[in-house]
C-alpha cells in the first residue's frame, strides 16, 4: 500500500505560482510512475502531469504545458507540481497519483492506470 499525502494548495492571484508536494508512505515511490489530475466543479477529472519512476520522461497535458513541471525526488519521496502563470481555469482539487512501473522510462496519462490516490489539495486562482 501506498499512502499519498498532497499540500501546498491555496489561493493565488492569476499569473502567481504555487507549488505542490505529493509525500508518499508505506512504500518507496521509486517503482511507481507517478502523476498528476484535477478536477474542477463540475467536471470531470482531468490528467495535468506524469513522469516516469525514473524521473527521465515526463509528459503534460497541452493546458499546462510551458507553465507547469512536475519533478521527483525518490530519496524524498516525494514528487512535487510547479505551477507558474496561474490562470483562473487552473482552479480545481489536485491529486496525485502512484501507478507500478516495470520501465523506468513509462508514464501513465490515464487514471485507471493508476493504483493509488492522495485526497487532493484544493487551488484557487483568483482572477
Amino acid at each position: 500500500q501506498v499512502q499519498l499525502v498532497e499540500s501546498g494548495g491555496g489561493l493565488v492571484q492569476a499569473g502567481g505560482s504555487l507549488r505542490l508536494s505529493c509525500a508518499a508512505s508505506g512504500r518507496t515511490i521509486s517503482s511507481y510512475a507517478m502523476g498528476w489530475f484535477r478536477q474542477a466543479p463540475r467536471k470531470e477529472r482531468e490528467f495535468v502531469a506524469a513522469i516516469s519512476k525514473s524521473g527521465g520522461s515526463t509528459y503534460y497535458a497541452d493546458s499546462v504545458k510551458g507553465r507547469f513541471t512536475i519533478s521527483r525526488d525518490n530519496a524524498k519521496n516525494t514528487v512535487y507540481l510547479q505551477m507558474n502563470s496561474l490562470k483562473p481555469e487552473d482552479t480545481a482539487v489536485y491529486y496525485c497519483a502512484a501507478g507500478r512501473a516495470d520501465s523506468g522510462s513509462h508514464y501513465y496519462t490515464v487514471a485507471r492506470e493508476y493504483d493509488y490516490w492522495g485526497q487532493g489539495t484544493q487551488v484557487t486562482v483568483s482572477s
